[in-house]
């Protein structure tokens, strides 16, 4: 029995375009991360899906129900797969934390892991809690074809978790907005299919 496990991140937002860290702040998708949403549908309206899941914030929620209009599937909505919670530095975009976090930056670039953010979570708090969601979706679903819609932060942590790699790995993994991964998971063993693919966008 085998899992073929579709990671996709959320469209764009304005967030996304301006920037600025998200983490558990709920922001909708914008007119391009809906555009990219409906490019992901097309990509995906012959996969005969078993379930589809997403994590509990709108911006992914849109993108699952746009995905699932031909298919329409119940959307599991699941909290293990939110994003990380950023704490101080939600809302800020990459400059502000230069000038006003700069030695967290240096962690955060070098050693992603070892990040605590005031008021937030570490990555290793984000990747063990995806790693429960996975585990109940391959209880339930033994075999099939799960599609999974999170966010970059989740999908990079969760990669390194279900690899067992470190999580300085992470930036190894970084997704673009509406990236596709596939993961086959058999018999314990995860092998990547796929990695941040967005041949589905028309720019690229």
């Amino acid at each position: 029995m085998a899992i073929r496990l579709y990671l996709v991140r959320h469209g764009l937002t304005i967030w996304n375009h301006e920037f600025r860290y998200q983490g558990h702040t709920d922001i909708s998708l914008s007119s391009e991360g809906i555009a990219q949403a409906k490019a992901l549908q097309q990509r995906f309206q012959l996969e005969n899906f078993t379930a589809i899941f997403c994590s509990d914030l709108q911006r992914a929620q849109e993108t699952a129900r746009i995905i699932n209009q031909p298919h329409k599937l119940r959307i599991q909505v699941n909290q293990y797969f939110k994003e990380i919670n950023f704490g101080e530095w939600e809302g800020l975009t990459y400059d502000d934390l230069k000038d006003k976090y700069p030695e967290q930056i240096k962690v955060w670039q070098k050693t992603p892991h070892l990040l605590r953010l005031e008021r937030g979570e570490t990555f290793v708090e984000l990747r063990d809690r995806a790693l429960i969601g996975i585990r109940e979706i391959t209880s339930k679903y033994p075999e099939g074809n799960i599609l999974i819609v999170t966010h970059g932060g989740t999908i990079a942590s969760l990669i390194c978790g279900l690899l067992e790699e470190p999580l300085t790995k992470m930036w190894d993994y970084k997704q673009k907005n509406s990236a596709v991964n596939i993961l086959n998971i058999s018999d314990k063993k995860v092998t990547i299919e796929l990695l941040n693919d967005t041949s589905h966008l028309q720019s690229d």
